[in-house]
This record gives C-alpha cells, sequence and structure tokens, in this order.
C-alpha cells in the first residue's frame, strides 16, 4: 500500500524531468467547477501533457487547453452531449477503460468519479489525485434521488438507481487497486480513501486564485452565498436562517433547487443568479461574511473569499474544519439546521476580523504553494515506483 506512511517525508529532493510522456485523465471538462480549475495549474507543473476525458467543451476550455492534445470517449459525438452526460453514468466504467494509455511515464487522473479507473500499462506510474470518492455512490444517495429531485429523475431512473449505485461502488473500490499512488486534497478525503479504498494518501490542496480575489474596500451590508443550486448544498437551510434573522443576503447561482429557493425566500433574500468571475470577485470583496451549509470535500468558494480578506461562516464537517480558522477567518456551526446556522450568524455579529489576517490565512493555499506541492509529492512517488520497478 502506497501513500503517506513516512517514506515520502525521507526522500530527498530529486530531479524528476517534468518534460516525460504523460497523461492526465479528467473525468469530463464541461463547466468550471472545482476539477476543472484545476486544468491549467496541473498544465504548468506537467507543460507536455496530454489531455484525456470522457466529454470535453472545447471551446469553454479552449484557453487552458490551447497546445495540449485532447483525447475524448465516444460520447463526445453525441448531440447534446454537455446536457445530458451527466444521466450516462452507468456508461463512463467501461469508456474510461477504452483509453489507450501505452507509452505514457506517467498517468495523473484528477478524478471524482471514474477517471482513477482508467488501465496503465505495469511500466506506467499511475497517481490519482482524488477530489473525492463518488460521492453520489457512496455518500448522496438520498440527496440525488430525493422527492425534491422528482421532476429531474423519472421514475424508471429511480427503480434502476439503486441497481447502477451498486455497480459503482463495486467498480469503484475494485478499480482503486488500478491507483499506485493516492493524493487527496484534504485529509477529510484522506480520511474517505482510506475508508472506501483502504489506501493511504498524501494530502495536496488545491490552489485558489489569491493574486484574483483580493481585499477591495469596506464591506457592505449583506451576506452573500455562491453555490450551486443543488439538494446537497443545503441552500434552503441558509434561505431559511436568513428568514428569521431578516438580514440582507445575495445568492449566486443556478440550478434545479432556484425555483423552490425562490418560493421559500423573504423579500430581504436576493437571487443574482449566474455572475461573471468578476462580479462575483467583487461580491466576495464587498460581503460581511460568505455563507454555507454544505458538507464539502475540501470547499473552493470559502478560500477565495478569505484571500478577498472576508470571513465564513460553515458547517463545522467536512474540509471546512480544515480550510476556516474559527475566531480568525469565520465561524463554523454545528448542525445542518436553520436554527444553528441563525446563532452562528449572531456570534459573527458580535466578533470582529482582521482582513489581514484572513488572507494570510487563504495564502497557504496559494497556486505557488499547490505547484511546489505538488511537484514534489510526483517526484516521490515517480521515485519509488522507478524503485519497485528495479526489484
Amino acid at each position: 500500500m502506497h501513500g503517506n506512511d513516512g517514506r515520502h517525508g525521507s526522500v530527498p529532493p530529486i530531479a524528476v524531468s517534468f518534460r516525460m510522456k504523460t497523461a492526465i485523465i479528467y473525468d469530463w471538462l464541461v463547466s468550471k467547477g472545482g476539477a476543472e480549475r484545476i486544468v491549467r495549474p496541473l498544465l504548468s507543473i506537467l507543460p507536455s501533457a496530454d489531455i484525456y476525458a470522457l466529454v470535453c467543451d472545447r471551446e469553454s476550455f479552449a484557453a487552458e487547453t490551447a497546445g495540449h492534445r485532447v483525447f475524448t470517449s465516444g460520447l463526445q459525438h453525441i448531440p447534446g452531449i454537455f446536457r445530458v452526460y451527466r444521466s450516462l453514468v452507468p456508461l463512463f466504467p467501461s469508456l474510461i477503460e477504452k483509453f489507450d494509455l501505452r507509452g505514457y511515464d506517467l498517468v495523473l487522473s484528477v478524478s471524482h468519479c471514474v477517471a482513477k479507473g482508467v488501465i496503465t500499462p505495469p511500466d506506467t506510474c499511475h497517481i490519482c489525485y482524488c477530489l473525492t470518492p463518488v460521492r453520489y455512490a457512496w455518500e448522496l444517495y438520498a440527496d440525488y434521488f430525493s422527492p425534491s429531485r422528482r421532476n429531474a429523475i423519472n421514475g424508471f431512473q429511480r427503480r434502476l438507481a439503486p441497481f447502477v449505485m451498486n455497480y459503482l461502488k463495486i467498480w469503484d473500490a475494485a478499480s482503486s487497486n488500478r491507483v499506485d499512488f493516492f493524493l487527496s486534497v484534504s485529509h477529510n478525503i484522506a480520511r474517505k480513501v482510506r475508508k472506501y479504498y483502504r489506501r493511504e494518501s498524501d494530502v495536496v490542496y488545491p490552489p485558489v486564485d489569491t493574486e484574483f480575489f483580493r481585499p477591495a474596500g469596506s464591506p457592505e451590508d449583506f451576506f452573500l452565498v455562491v453555490s450551486r443550486l443543488v439538494p446537497y448544498k443545503r441552500v434552503d437551510v441558509i434561505v431559511e436562517a436568513f428568514n428569521r434573522l431578516r438580514l440582507p443576503l445575495k445568492i449566486v447561482g443556478t440550478g434545479p433547487e432556484y425555483r423552490r429557493l425562490t418560493r421559500m425566500a423573504g423579500t430581504n433574500v436576493e437571487f443574482l443568479g449566474w455572475q461573471p468571475d468578476t462580479v462575483v470577485r467583487d461580491l466576495y470583496a464587498s460581503c460581511r461574511a460568505l455563507v454555507v451549509a454544505a458538507e464539502e470535500d475540501f470547499g473552493i468558494t470559502p478560500l477565495e473569499a478569505q484571500a478577498s480578506g472576508r470571513p465564513v461562516i460553515a458547517l463545522r464537517r467536512g474540509g471546512f474544519r480544515e480550510t476556516v480558522v474559527e475566531g480568525t477567518s469565520g465561524v463554523l456551526f454545528d448542525r445542518q439546521e436553520a436554527g444553528s446556522l441563525a446563532e452562528a450568524v449572531r456570534i459573527f455579529e458580535r466578533m470582529s476580523f482582521d482582513t489581514g489576517r484572513i488572507r494570510s490565512h487563504a495564502l497557504q493555499f496559494s497556486p505557488d504553494v499547490f505547484a511546489r506541492t505538488m511537484r514534489e509529492r510526483i517526484a516521490a512517488c515517480m521515485h519509488e515506483y522507478a524503485a519497485m520497478l528495479r526489484r
């Protein structure tokens, strides 16, 4: 079993050619969420890498993938695939296994669904940068197939879902054996990798664009949510809490929960829909605090807010226990309930926060720190893999 067992820390710095033949595997490159935000940072570390993904919106990712070969699966040619690809999950395992990765020295899979399940030759080192084990198979089944999603998922899909998810769990656990080394985005995910895959992993925190997100001016009188409006994000808890508090709340994001949330929201809650990054940056810098009620694997948005010098009010679970310093960069609440959140907001209002200290905390997650740490981990893994091949 490979991973954070003390060996990586004891390996001296070594010269590893980052021009070796390398492939980076993504589940998909469609919208610019958590996985997709590290396309550019990883390509700066592995500048000659080829890119593989089940589907890729080549227009949206033209800048990130310029100068790189991009390989996709047969799904790419289905009309309207970017709207429906998530409903084709049962096909993903067999499609990811079809990628021909012969001839590569290093394969780095960036996996939150099936990317880590690629099949590599014996002389290829496969490192998985695990964003999470498949959440909707292992943990979020009830959320993804809840009554609130009945309009999105038809009756046949609901009846089929238990069999599909059981198959996906079995395949996900079995395919973890194809990975030579795991890296995890947080200690929270490292624990899940240990539980579901029985594997150890080093932690490499993903990068936050601390140059783009910066403090600017004084805060205004509103709290902020930046989130996809899907059930597990629990934006309904935030809306209910702010209905009680009667404090101004702005919500950035779209998704299937939009209509339900707008119906339950009071006049103090404003829905802004999708906004470009420049607008989100300005909102971060001018809000009183970012509010998060989901349990996240890591959570980029709270660190973007902290890079902007603003505190965070977040659930005391998952990655936020690693990224929010209570009393210094925010307030944590214990239960995913409106009452618990409302009490945290009242506590927040009695506190003061220092913009400089908040930003200093966020700088620990800068792209430079990510690049240095990822290079060290890749070098250590390649060093160990080469030693294994010589044995």
